[in-house]
């Protein structure tokens, strides 16, 4: 099993650590990270090497939130199943309407894809 990833961070480095540990975690690489906060790859290396962290206020801050509750999300709905998690991100998802990991990665729909996830579980697992 995986672990939880607390509820959206305050910190700069809590949020941060939270969103590479999620990379870790669903076996993404730091590229497809770069992507989903739109910065640069050179960018996402400085966070993961410590030498920077995300912003408050920036579209970066708020991609950071979003993917924490995407995260959270598909980890209540697998109910912590870490195999059937990576399983999910990559195969076809007829209601969305494609590979979920590809939907984030190359389509830029992480919100479609946090909103399907949550509207998917139970109103008492939902972060809204």
């Amino acid at each position: 099993m995986l672990f939880q990833i607390p509820a959206a961070a305050h910190e700069p480095r809590e949020l941060t650590c939270a969103v590479l540990q999620i990379v870790a975690l669903l076996d993404m690489f730091q590229a497809e990270l770069a992507r989903v906060l739109h910065l640069k790859c050179g960018d996402v290396g400085e966070l993961a090497s410590a030498r920077r962290c995300l912003e408050p206020d920036t579209e970066a801050w708020g991609q950071a939130l979003l993917f924490v509750r995407f995260y959270r999300a598909l980890y209540a709905r697998m109910k912590g199943n870490g195999v059937a998690m990576r399983h999910w991100l990559r195969v076809e998802d007829t209601a969305l309407g494609g590979v979920p990991h590809l939907l984030i990665i190359d389509a830029g729909r992480l919100q479609d894809v946090v909103m399907y996830l949550e509207n998917s579980l139970p109103e008492s697992d939902r972060q809204g």
